[in-house]
């Protein structure tokens, strides 16, 4: 039996029931949760771990009954098996953390480095380590900070997020889709493509989070968590992951604010973070305040927000400016921007003589208001430019790297490139650029292959038959969008 109590005096106003077996979608968006997401079983067997049992399914139960309450017994649930499950899932090419134990290392005497982990779980003996920080490039130019925890702290984390999970899948809202489980950014992508298409959409605001990791409020997240979970020793844990710090140039550094980018806690304490600071906030407007169309598509800390009356749109920026200020968020100036945008946008600016509708960036492509073959209204998506020019680049340091490699081990490590590009980029209308990226791949192995010689003889008649041997042609992977939005909700 899982303990669980009535919250006392709630963060925020309850929730209405959000069962996922609930055909009824979010207001103004016609969509219900994904397949696969909140109904799912817990895992069992051998993918989970030997002997894993479903006692995750009464946890998900009660959360999806009662909004208001409390799980005071959840620690339980994170036993043996969970740990192995949590461990099998890691990448055993991980970088190692602060104590520079790998995948396999830890593997080798597994039971008896789990069974001790679970020991000191449970007895309270567990002490959360340092990441290590490392910076990696953005597309903008700027360094991104990572978090590299070590590999007892992602296996512990892990194993807890799948537990506290069985309660949030029941509280996230349906336009939230970042790093949830059986949602991916092409939902997303998806959703709003359907909702601009279908909805009276005018106007796009086109939001991203200054430095959301960075500036998250701890005390805020713990009492959004309190709201659901009454599990002190739960909540102990995550208070030393969030103070642990963080190890640079060999030097520990306090966290007093913000998550470790690039821990496995990290994106459910985000999600619980912006679900309460934002998704409720956003219903609960767009109920009091739109006037027309209003819809939403958020994925971790970047979002869309569509609107049928420019009022609507100003009032909402307004609003949300005020609401993130009491909860130490602010939008980030150069990357928040409200278009006229939608299916009537070009026909409107056309009239009062403007140019064509300004174009939105969202989770890897660049959003245009186009034109089929009919005439009538086509969202098209394209890649960002800049992130296709940051992925050539690198390519090309890897190609330098391994230019004295054989060619068949060259032509399979980029085929595996190609592949992987195509497997997110490869959307309907956006064949041309994902062309381009095959060619322009193409032009960076011909040029690694001829500087490994001065006196090479290597013409773009036998380059090509390489190129046709190795690198798979361009397809389009993935379908239109309404056709998987549909067959989804």
């Amino acid at each position: 039996m899982n303990g669980h109590e009535k919250s006392d005096s709630p963060v925020l106003p309850t929730n209405p029931l959000n069962k996922a077996t609930q055909v009824a979608a979010e207001v103004g968006e016609e969509r219900g949760l994904a397949k696969g997401n909140t109904d799912r079983p817990t895992r069992s067997g051998p993918s989970a771990g030997e002997g894993v049992t479903s006692g995750l399914d009464r946890v998900r139960q009660v959360a999806r009954r009662d909004k208001d309450v409390r799980f005071t017994a959840l620690l339980h649930h994170v036993d043996w098996n969970r740990l192995w499950a949590a461990y099998t899932a890691i990448n055993p090419k991980a970088t190692p953390g602060v104590d520079k134990v790998t995948w396999e290392d830890y593997g080798q005497d597994l039971r008896a480095n789990l069974e001790d982990l679970l020991s000191r779980v449970h007895s309270g003996a567990y002490r959360a380590s340092p990441s290590r920080r490392v910076y990696i490039p953005k597309a903008d130019g700027r360094l991104r900070p990572l978090g590299i925890a070590t590999l007892e702290d992602k296996i512990l984390q892990r194993a807890v997020v799948e537990v506290l999970n069985a309660i949030y899948e029941e509280d996230f809202l349906g336009f939230s889709y970042g790093f949830r489980p059986g949602r991916s950014p092409h939902d997303a992508l998806d959703a709003l493509a359907v909702g601009i298409a279908r909805k009276k959409v005018n106007y796009v605001l086109d939001a991203d989070i200054s430095d959301f990791f960075s500036k998250l409020d701890q005390a805020w997240l713990l009492k959004f968590l309190e709201h659901r979970i009454a599990d002190k020793r739960v909540l102990r844990l995550i208070r030393k992951w969030l103070n642990a710090g963080v190890i640079e140039d060999g030097n520990w550094k306090e966290t007093i604010e913000g998550s470790p980018q690039g821990a496995s806690i990290s994106p459910l304490l985000a999600n619980v973070y912006l679900h309460y600071v934002f998704d409720r906030w956003v219903r609960q407007w767009r109920r009091r305040h739109a006037r027309g169309d209003m819809i939403v598509t958020r994925f971790a800390d970047d979002f869309v927000v569509g609107f049928q009356h420019r009022g609507d749109a100003k009032q909402f920026l307004r609003d949300l400016r005020e609401r993130f200020a009491k909860f130490n968020l602010e939008l980030h100036p150069e990357k928040t921007r409200l278009i006229e945008f939608g299916r009537f946008a070009a026909q409107n600016r056309s009239e009062r003589g403007l140019d064509k509708p300004e174009t939105f960036d969202f989770l890897g492509f660049t959003h245009i208001c186009g034109k089929g073959r009919n005439g009538s209204f086509w969202l098209r998506r394209i890649t960002i430019a800049k992130r296709m020019r940051t992925k050539l680049k690198q390519v090309k340091v890897q190609l330098m790297r391994r230019r004295h490699l054989s060619i068949p081990e060259q032509g399979q490590w980029l085929a595996s490139v190609v592949r992987g590009h195509f497997a997110y980029y490869a959307v309907p209308g956006n064949g041309r650029a994902v062309n381009a990226f095959r060619r322009e791949v193409s032009r960076r192995w011909i040029r690694a292959l001829r500087r490994r010689s001065q006196r090479h003889r290597l013409n773009w008649e036998r380059m090509n038959r390489l190129i046709a041997r190795w690198l798979p042609p361009v397809r389009i992977v993935h379908p239109y969008p309404e056709v998987r939005f549909d067959a989804r909700t």
